[in-house]
């Protein structure tokens, strides 16, 4: 119980010192204010409204007015005429601690932090306090002291607003990159009806010059059939050809092949199986052997000599 008190007065007493320091602070020049709010690292010390207006969590809605006016007044640019561009900066810090906390949901958040921060240091010195006991050590540590519970629970709180901070802008920059690639998407699907609506309507648009195209294109096709409708005609033969042939009696077969038959050896072979079938040899003028002498039929005729390929 003892202990209880004891610990409750080192917290009032640190809470009173603390007090001390705001009200010291808050004093402070227009000048030692515009530094203080553009510090360096100033960026996330103004993720915490309370630290910007240098009040305390605590404190009521009136005393939180009444806070604003005396800073705002202290940072605005028109007080600060040899130094307006950083005037301008503090005062819309000031400003916007001002309506974070005049918003209760922003304000319920920002208390959370600082809860968090004030609890994880005091489980930090529990913890602390049972290893000290469990080796046998006095159970004192650093953090008993106020001001180092202070700059612990300052520290600790301001890692948590730097760390929600973090994952606000991570979150932030995945929506916006689903939010871009949504577009893109619906700027594909755009551009691709729109290709196949002009496809469509030139598809449309020369449909008759196809019809008409094929319906040529079908008319030309019969007219050429027609035209290669034709019989095989055997070949003309020369007027000295066809006397000479007439004169010596021959099949008409014997003409055609006769005719193509210095061009084409395979009729020599036709020539000499037809005659092979009559079963005798030539004796008109210009034989020169029979198959009886020879063995082999030959017929000499005018220009042509025909010769068994057995």
């Amino acid at each position: 119980m003892a202990a209880g008190a004891s610990g409750d007065d080192a917290f009032q007493t640190f809470y009173t010192e603390v007090k001390q320091i705001e009200k010291r602070d808050s004093v402070l020049t227009s000048k030692q204010q515009i530094d203080r709010l553009l510090r360096p690292g100033a960026s996330y010390f103004h993720l915490n409204p309370f630290e910007v207006l240098q009040i305390d969590p605590e404190a009521t809605d009136e005393e939180l007015k009444k806070r604003f006016r005396q800073l705002s007044i202290l940072v605005h640019p028109d007080k600060n005429q040899d130094d307006v561009d950083r005037a301008q900066l503090a005062f819309e810090a000031v400003d916007k601690a001002y309506k974070m906390l005049l918003e209760p949901e922003h304000k319920k958040k920002a208390l959370d932090v600082i809860h968090a921060g004030k609890e994880y240091v005091e489980h930090t010195m529990s913890q602390k306090r049972k290893q000290l006991k469990k080796d046998g050590k006095p159970t004192v540590v650093e953090e008993d002291d106020p001001e180092v519970f202070q700059q612990a629970v300052y520290k600790q709180t301001m890692k948590l607003f730097a760390e929600l901070e973090i994952k606000r802008k991570e979150r932030e920059a995945k929506e916006m990159h689903e939010r871009k690639r949504q577009r893109e998407e619906e700027i594909e699907t755009q551009e691709r009806a729109e290709r196949e609506r002009e496809w469509q309507k030139n598809f449309e648009e020369t449909r008759d010059g196809r019809v008409d195209s094929w319906r040529n294109f079908q008319s030309k096709g019969k007219t050429k059939k027609e035209k290669n409708r034709t019989f095989l005609k055997p070949p003309r033969v020369k007027m000295e050809q066809r006397e000479t042939m007439k004169s010596l009696n021959h099949h008409p077969l014997d003409l055609c092949l006769t005719a193509h038959a210095p061009e084409n050896p395979r009729t020599l072979m036709l020539i000499s199986a037809r005659a092979r079938g009559r079963g005798e040899a030539d004796s008109r003028p210009g034989t020169e052997a029979g198959p009886a002498e020879s063995g082999e039929p030959r017929w000499n005729h005018p220009g042509l000599t025909l010769t068994s390929p057995g």
